[in-house]
Protein backbone atom coordinates (compact mmCIF):
# COMPACT_ATOMS: atom_id res chain seq x y z
CA UNK A 1 0.00 0.00 0.00
CA UNK A 2 1.15 3.55 -0.63
CA UNK A 3 0.64 6.61 1.60
CA UNK A 4 -1.80 8.00 -0.98
CA UNK A 5 -3.71 4.71 -1.22
CA UNK A 6 -3.91 4.42 2.54
CA UNK A 7 -5.31 7.95 2.83
CA UNK A 8 -7.86 7.47 0.04
CA UNK A 9 -9.05 4.26 1.65
CA UNK A 10 -9.45 5.96 5.04
CA UNK A 11 -11.39 8.83 3.43
CA UNK A 12 -13.60 6.34 1.63
CA UNK A 13 -14.22 4.35 4.81
CA UNK A 14 -15.00 7.50 6.80
CA UNK A 15 -17.56 8.54 4.20
CA UNK A 16 -18.99 5.02 4.00
CA UNK A 17 -18.42 4.75 0.27
CA UNK A 18 -17.54 1.48 -1.41
CA UNK A 19 -14.61 1.28 -3.78
CA UNK A 20 -16.97 0.43 -6.62
CA UNK A 21 -19.23 3.42 -5.90
CA UNK A 22 -16.31 5.86 -5.69
CA UNK A 23 -14.84 4.54 -8.93
CA UNK A 24 -18.20 4.93 -10.67
CA UNK A 25 -18.62 8.46 -9.30
CA UNK A 26 -15.14 9.42 -10.54
CA UNK A 27 -15.61 7.69 -13.92
CA UNK A 28 -12.64 5.38 -13.40
CA UNK A 29 -12.55 1.62 -13.16
CA UNK A 30 -12.82 -0.02 -9.76
CA UNK A 31 -9.79 -2.14 -10.72
CA UNK A 32 -7.72 1.02 -11.24
CA UNK A 33 -8.87 2.56 -7.95
CA UNK A 34 -8.13 -0.68 -6.14
CA UNK A 35 -4.66 -0.83 -7.71
CA UNK A 36 -4.02 2.77 -6.61
CA UNK A 37 -5.09 1.98 -3.06
CA UNK A 38 -2.94 -1.15 -2.91
CA UNK A 39 0.17 0.37 -4.48
CA UNK A 40 -0.03 -1.73 -7.62
CA UNK A 41 -0.24 1.38 -9.81
CA UNK A 42 2.03 4.38 -9.88
CA UNK A 43 1.18 7.88 -8.92
CA UNK A 44 -2.25 9.18 -9.88
CA UNK A 45 -2.46 12.09 -12.28
CA UNK A 46 -2.78 15.57 -10.78
CA UNK A 47 -6.26 15.73 -12.34
CA UNK A 48 -7.36 12.57 -10.52
CA UNK A 49 -5.99 13.90 -7.24
CA UNK A 50 -8.04 17.08 -7.75
CA UNK A 51 -11.13 14.97 -8.55
CA UNK A 52 -10.63 12.99 -5.34
CA UNK A 53 -10.23 16.21 -3.35
CA UNK A 54 -13.47 17.55 -4.82
CA UNK A 55 -15.21 14.22 -4.19
CA UNK A 56 -14.39 14.35 -0.49
CA UNK A 57 -14.69 18.14 -0.17
CA UNK A 58 -11.01 18.50 0.65
CA UNK A 59 -9.56 22.00 0.27
CA UNK A 60 -6.52 24.10 1.18
CA UNK A 61 -3.94 22.41 3.41
CA UNK A 62 -5.66 19.04 3.30
CA UNK A 63 -5.67 19.11 -0.50
CA UNK A 64 -1.97 20.01 -0.55
CA UNK A 65 -1.27 17.18 1.88
CA UNK A 66 -3.09 14.71 -0.39
CA UNK A 67 -1.13 16.00 -3.40
CA UNK A 68 2.11 15.51 -1.44
CA UNK A 69 1.07 11.96 -0.55
CA UNK A 70 0.44 11.29 -4.24
CA UNK A 71 3.96 12.56 -5.02
CA UNK A 72 5.39 10.20 -2.37
CA UNK A 73 3.41 7.19 -3.52
CA UNK A 74 5.21 5.78 -6.51
CA UNK A 75 5.81 2.14 -5.54
CA UNK A 76 9.11 1.95 -7.46
CA UNK A 77 11.82 4.53 -6.97
CA UNK A 78 15.37 4.77 -8.23
CA UNK A 79 17.96 6.79 -6.38
CA UNK A 80 20.68 8.32 -8.53
CA UNK A 81 23.63 8.81 -6.18
CA UNK A 82 26.09 9.85 -8.88
CA UNK A 83 27.96 12.92 -7.68
CA UNK A 84 27.12 12.19 -4.05
CA UNK A 85 29.48 10.82 -1.41
CA UNK A 86 30.41 7.16 -1.11
CA UNK A 87 28.39 7.02 2.13
CA UNK A 88 25.30 8.33 0.34
CA UNK A 89 25.67 5.62 -2.31
CA UNK A 90 26.16 2.98 0.38
CA UNK A 91 23.07 4.18 2.24
CA UNK A 92 20.96 4.08 -0.92
CA UNK A 93 22.09 0.56 -1.74
CA UNK A 94 21.70 -0.77 1.79
CA UNK A 95 18.26 0.75 2.13
CA UNK A 96 17.30 -0.83 -1.18
CA UNK A 97 18.43 -4.23 0.10
CA UNK A 98 16.88 -4.01 3.57
CA UNK A 99 13.73 -1.87 3.37
CA UNK A 100 11.51 -4.96 3.30
CA UNK A 101 13.03 -6.14 6.60
CA UNK A 102 12.36 -2.93 8.55
CA UNK A 103 9.52 -2.87 11.06
CA UNK A 104 7.08 0.04 11.40
CA UNK A 105 8.89 1.50 14.42
CA UNK A 106 12.19 1.62 12.56
CA UNK A 107 10.51 3.14 9.50
CA UNK A 108 8.96 5.81 11.74
CA UNK A 109 12.36 6.62 13.26
CA UNK A 110 13.98 6.93 9.84
CA UNK A 111 11.16 9.16 8.57
CA UNK A 112 11.53 11.37 11.65
CA UNK A 113 15.25 11.74 10.93
CA UNK A 114 14.55 12.66 7.31
CA UNK A 115 11.82 15.13 8.31
CA UNK A 116 14.31 16.92 10.58
CA UNK A 117 16.67 17.64 7.67
CA UNK A 118 15.56 20.44 5.36
CA UNK A 119 15.75 19.43 1.69
CA UNK A 120 18.55 21.08 -0.28
CA UNK A 121 17.47 20.08 -3.74
CA UNK A 122 15.51 17.42 -5.60
CA UNK A 123 18.36 16.31 -7.86
CA UNK A 124 19.39 12.73 -7.21
CA UNK A 125 15.96 11.17 -6.90
CA UNK A 126 13.81 10.11 -9.78
CA UNK A 127 10.88 7.84 -10.10
CA UNK A 128 10.90 4.94 -12.48
CA UNK A 129 8.46 5.59 -15.33
CA UNK A 130 7.12 8.42 -13.24
CA UNK A 131 7.25 12.14 -13.02
CA UNK A 132 8.83 14.57 -10.65
CA UNK A 133 7.31 17.90 -9.75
Amino acid sequence: MTPFGERVRSLRDAKGVTLKQMATDLSISSAYLSALEHGKRGQPSPQLVRQICAYFGIIWDEAEALERLADLSHPRVTVDSSGLSAKATELANRLSERIGDLDEETLDRLLTILDAVPPRKTIGVRRVAGRRR
